[in-house]
């Protein structure tokens, strides 16, 4: 049975504690990882700090041409790492090579840094005077991460984190943890210093060490929003930077003159794409007028054409749940529905591949005349669940999703430029797609929602990551010319 170890100092650490890793696809235990907590996370910010010492004064060259290595390695192992995740995870392997796509254009965009950074210069502010500004490093920071994108998700913070000069700490799900050290690993063979990404697994012993150490200056944590919350109170009530992303309940608006085949068919991909185990994922089609019927009649024709099975099999486009608690907490939710009045178009309960009967599989299930005091609506299920909500027109269809408490993403299908520019101003969402069903932002914009799907006011990579990772310096100089006599005044200093 292989063991997970942790990545302290470029060195793998084992512990006697450890916890059983799944195949989705088999239920079958595949490995185990080990279990740190206090002490782990101790030696961690040890080997952080000591390597921050150097790494924070090396050249913005050497730190890009470290990520430039990186970039590359990712490419030449993509199939590599996308296979790991996909065993472990239960994705597919296509979806998982997209996340690690995704995840190496922030690479890219760390790789950039050198325009990024610079600070901005005044000349002769008062007589004599010049200001300039730059940013620096923090020191030690730790990321928080969760399952269901064990390789995008850290993407979106160390390499900006590493690039910017700090140190790192990863503390990966213990459900897919070995992509995490995969990634370590890549990060050695580009040329990282020992000590500047390290990796602890564990649970919340682990995270609690992270979040009230006093060598970690911040936190990035994505994950559900209960978790988010506590994350950033334990974090900043002990003085530390947090990022902290949580759940999201995502609407795709779909009017009448937009194209229903189209719509139907890229919802379908945002509604169980990775089996529904995303943030961005689609969970609620709300049909406006007469565009409900003929939405339904679509939906339901492509849900029962997904094909479903082991994420390593070719032309498999939904693997399964990540665990057997997932899955009966999905095929739960579905039953909870009917009785609760929503009619089950499509069931995706019992479902049972050939040859991997005790894999954690559930079909795509489609929920029709939905309401919003339902549980399918309020709760996130995070599954392979789509639930349709009818009303009468696009106002007020932005009503019902500005009263949802997230606000992560959301989708407007229309041909009226009208409809997309008034959807657009007038939603309390923070990430928002036209024609598009997921969208997640390049890596040179940040990834972000509002209302409970952020606390705090940290959003993730791009320009808002570098921001997060740095601080600034204003200087204020004068070199006044030799035995040049400069009278110094005790009132409050002016520019004049």
């Amino acid at each position: 049975m292989n063991t997970i170890p942790h990545w302290i100092n470029g060195t793998e650490v084992t512990g006697e504690s450890t916890q059983a890793v799944y195949n989705p696809a088999t239920g079958a235990e595949q490995a185990r990882v080990v279990l740190g907590g206090g002490p782990e996370v101790d030696a961690a910010v040890q080997a952080a700090s000591a390597a921050f010492e150097t790494w924070a004064d090396s050249s913005l060259s050497q730190r890009t041409q470290v990520m430039f290595a990186f970039r590359q390695l990712l490419v030449e192992h993509e199939e590599e790492l996308g296979r790991i995740i996909s065993a472990e995870h239960g994705k597919t392997v296509d979806d998982a090579r997209g996340e690690i796509t995704r995840g190496r254009e922030v690479v890219e965009f760390a790789c950039g840094l050198g325009d990024v950074l610079k600070g901005s210069f005044s000349d002769q502010v008062s007589r004599g005077v010049d200001v300039h500004n730059f940013r620096q490093p923090l020191g030690v920071v730790a990321g928080i991460t969760p399952f269901n994108f064990p390789a995008m998700v850290p993407l979106w913070m160390h390499p900006i984190a590493i690039a910017t000069g700090n140190t790192f700490i990863l503390k990966p799900s213990e459900r897919d943890p070995s992509a995490a050290n995969f990634v370590a690993e890549l990060y050695r063979k580009a040329g990282l210093p020992d000590g500047v990404f390290n990796v602890v697994h564990g649970g919340k012993d682990a995270v609690d060490a992270l979040l009230t150490h006093p060598g970690i200056e911040a936190v990035s944590f994505v994950g559900s929003t209960p978790i988010a919350k506590y994350v950033h109170e334990q974090a900043t009530s002990h003085g530390k930077r947090v990022q902290a992303l949580g759940g999201a309940k995502n609407h795709a608006v779909v009017l009448p003159d937009a194209d229903l085949e189209f719509a139907a068919n890229h919802i379908t991909a945002g509604a169980y794409g990775s089996a529904g185990e995303r943030c961005m994922a689609v969970s609620v089609a709300v049909a406006v007028g007469e565009a409900a019927d003929q939405l339904v009649e679509i939906l339901t024709r492509k849900a029962h054409e997904v094909k479903v099975g082991p994420g390593d099999e070719a032309g498999v486009e939904m693997g399964p749940l990540v665990t057997k608690a997932a899955q009966e907490r999905v095929e739960n939710a579905v039953g909870v529905a009917q009785t609760q009045g929503a009619t089950v178009v499509v069931d995706g309960r019992g479902l049972k591949v050939e040859g991997h009967e005790d894999g954690f599989f559930t079909g795509p299930s489609l929920l029709d005349h939905v309401t919003t005091e339902m549980e399918a609506y309020k709760e996130e299920l995070f599954g392979p669940v789509l639930a349709v909500v009818r009303v009468d027109t696009l106002d007020e269809a932005i009503d019902l999703i500005n009263a949802n408490p997230y606000g992560n993403g959301t989708a407007l299908f229309t041909g009226s430029g009208e409809a997309a520019r008034r959807f657009q101003r007038r939603i309390h969402v923070g990430m928002i797609g036209i024609n598009v069903p997921v969208p997640v932002p390049m890596s040179y914009y940040s990834f972000g929602g509002w209302k409970d799907s952020l606390i705090g006011d940290n959003p993730i990579h791009g320009p808002e990551g570098i921001r997060f990772y740095t601080r600034p310096k204003v200087v204020t100089t004068r070199w006044p010319e030799p035995r040049q006599q400069v009278a110094a005044g005790f009132n409050f200093p002016t520019s004049s």
